[in-house]
């Protein structure tokens, strides 16, 4: 029986390349079945690779292998490190700081190889991204200065995704220069903050466009009333996996007027009583708030004793600790534009 195959080298070259295939015993077996004359015949080096190729390998690369040299192997390769397609994301989310708490201001010292290491892979990245980047990912504990953000910033004018690392070195004056860079800004996910009518000010000011917040802790009725009163056309607002008072989801029932899509999944649905009580823990939604939340086109929630999400926020006193749990659990979010 004869067998024709459709052997493509491009094709052989990006499996040996990005998987470490060794090319002699593939070229062994190769000549077994009759098409090693064509293979010997079609040898090109490597910076003969067509560029589409070349983007389509270094597309499987993730942030740490592209900024280790690759780009500087020849010009071709460069140029296709520069390819607008690979950098739309910009994700960091692997990267952590290695930190130790302190009682003061920032609250955290952060190991300056730590910082070193992130240093040099914005300043790589954001050469060949050339401007490029759409969505840019932080992880959580990984703890961004304002020189880093602000820096980050002024070479990514088109983003439209934030997912924004811990606050804890980024002063009032460093976010707000960045945001101004963001002027493409849609989407935000992003730690709770104590004062938060400055930065959703300047989101208000500068990012007209700006349609989607995650908020990854508490939000209070101060912070309810601050979106309220900076960002009244937010259109999907997740608040999952936190502790949530009932007056302060009414407000934002009431308030948010272009509001679509709601997430309060995993909440600790909290209702605020008169001394000696204080407040007592909501089991199911009651129907005021249903009403208020019939005009919205999703309102995703999950109060099932069963769930295990649920128990952890619990266990958890309504403040989530992400760093307990597996790898990538901060990323989920039940609305998918916000999932990472």
């Amino acid at each position: 029986m004869l067998l024709v195959f459709n052997f493509n080298w491009f094709e052989f070259e990006l499996l040996c390349f990005k998987f470490g295939f060794c090319r002699c015993f593939y070229a062994q077996e190769f000549w077994k079945i009759g098409i090693m004359d064509e293979v010997v015949s079609n040898t090109r080096r490597w910076e003969d690779l067509d560029t589409d190729i070349l983007v389509k390998i270094f597309q499987l690369f993730d942030i740490f292998e592209l900024t280790s040299g690759v780009a500087h192997v020849c010009s071709a390769w460069r140029t296709a490190c520069c390819d607008p397609l690979r950098w739309k994301t910009l994700d960091l989310s692997m990267l952590r700081s290695n930190f130790i708490k302190i009682p003061l201001e920032p609250f955290v010292y952060v190991d300056e190889r730590s910082d070193k290491i992130l240093t040099r892979l914005l300043k790589i990245s954001l050469s060949l991204s050339r401007e490029s980047i759409v969505t840019l990912i932080f992880h959580f504990n990984l703890y961004v200065s304002d020189d880093m953000l602000t820096y980050t910033a002024e070479r990514s004018p088109q983003l439209k995704r934030l997912v924004l690392p811990a606050w804890n070195r980024i002063k009032r004056t460093g976010m707000c220069k960045a945001i101004r860079s963001w002027k493409k800004l849609e989407s935000l996910t992003m730690p709770s903050i104590a004062n938060p009518p400055y930065f959703l000010e300047e989101i208000a000011t500068h990012c007209e466009n700006f349609s989607e917040l995650k908020i990854m802790g508490p939000c209070d009725i101060f912070f309810a009333s601050t979106l309220a009163a900076f960002v009244p056309k937010l259109r999907v607002l997740s608040l999952r996996c936190t502790t949530l008072y009932r007056d302060v989801l009414i407000l934002i029932l009431d308030s948010l007027k272009h509001l679509e899509v709601l997430n309060i999944s995993h909440c600790v649905l909290m209702e605020g009583l008169p001394p000696p009580q204080y407040k007592r823990i909501i089991t199911e939604i009651d129907p005021i708030v249903r009403q208020k939340a019939s005009r919205l086109r999703e309102f995703i929630t999950c109060m099932e004793d069963s769930c295990i999400i649920c128990q952890r926020t619990r266990t958890d006193e309504g403040i989530v600790r992400w760093y307990k749990y597996e790898e990538g659990f901060w990323k989920e979010d039940e609305v998918n534009s916000l999932a990472l």
